[in-house]
């Protein structure tokens, strides 16, 4: 059976909520979609140039503390940007080197991918607690690699909605029941792409995102307001990226986000604070 916590919330709140911006920059383009022209390229620059100027500026406003999840590549590429984050009280969370997809690493490759990005963080002063799997993916190994590398939480799986639980990896079977092995020492805060700007809104190869930003609003509230009204000591985890959310017609969106869960009670939480208020 899953182990899943609550989060310890302060007085008076009802939710955990967290805005997540994963500052992908050049390396979402680079190895998840292998495409390096320089249209693509000049989106990832757009999300450090444009995009993360206005979300501090819209998180100073509303007194918001958000995780950004960075690349090594990106903290290398764009470190103005990156300590301008740091410098707005934000959560800075390890993001792989140039956004490797874990399930397709070896172990070696896994290994030199967490060092390269944990040295490049480094190098902005700082040593996360927390890590978000480029792609939302695992190896057989990464379980094991994040405790051997002393993380606190993982934010990359989505065996639950609202609750903080401990991942289990699951031994696939065909032709008979899969397997579970123990539950991992890693907190895991669960994702969901209903809850990720980037589907809804990035134009990529044939694919079109291209909706809506107030069908995302609609979905996004109504994702809460289940949390809100039916689960005690919940979180809600939410992914933007600054070169999609950051966008005119989606950067009014999340503020009118905000702006509503304001009227809800909600305690707006970086991952590793909401991690350390999980209790078991």
């Amino acid at each position: 059976m899953q182990v899943t916590g609550k989060v310890t919330l302060p007085a008076g709140k009802r939710v955990a909520v967290n805005i997540g911006c994963d500052f992908d920059a050049f390396t979402v383009w680079m190895t998840t979609f292998n495409e390096t022209s320089q249209a693509y390229m000049s989106r990832g620059e757009y999300g450090a140039e444009v995009g993360v100027p206005r979300l501090l500026k819209l998180f100073e406003k509303h007194g918001v503390k958000a995780s950004f999840c960075i690349p090594g590549h990106t903290a290398d590429t764009f470190p103005d940007a990156c300590r301008s984050i740091i410098a707005g009280g934000h959560e800075v969370v390890h993001h792989g080197y140039v956004h490797e997809n874990p399930a397709k690493l070896s172990y070696d490759e896994e290994v030199e991918v967490i060092e390269r990005g944990l040295e490049s963080l480094g190098r902005l002063g700082v040593q996360p607690r927390g890590y978000r799997s480029p792609g939302w993916d695992f190896s057989e190994s990464s379980m094991a690699l994040l405790e051997k590398y002393d993380f606190l939480y993982d934010s990359s799986l989505m065996a639950n909605d609202f609750y903080p639980y401990k991942p289990r990896y699951v031994g696939v079977n065909l032709d008979r029941a899969n397997t579970f092995g123990e539950p991992s020492k890693i907190i895991e805060l669960p994702v969901t792409w209903f809850l990720d700007d980037f589907p809804y809104s990035e134009k990529v190869n044939s694919r079109d995102g291209l909706r809506s930003p107030f069908e995302m609003l609609e979905i996004w509230k109504s994702y809460f307001d289940y949390a809100h009204d039916n689960c005690e000591g919940a979180c809600v985890i939410f992914t933007t990226h600054p070169q999609t959310i950051g966008r005119p017609h989606n950067i009014q969106m999340l503020e009118r986000l905000i702006e509503y869960l304001k009227g809800k009670d909600v305690w707006f939480a970086t991952m590793e604070e909401i991690a350390q208020a999980t209790v078991f």
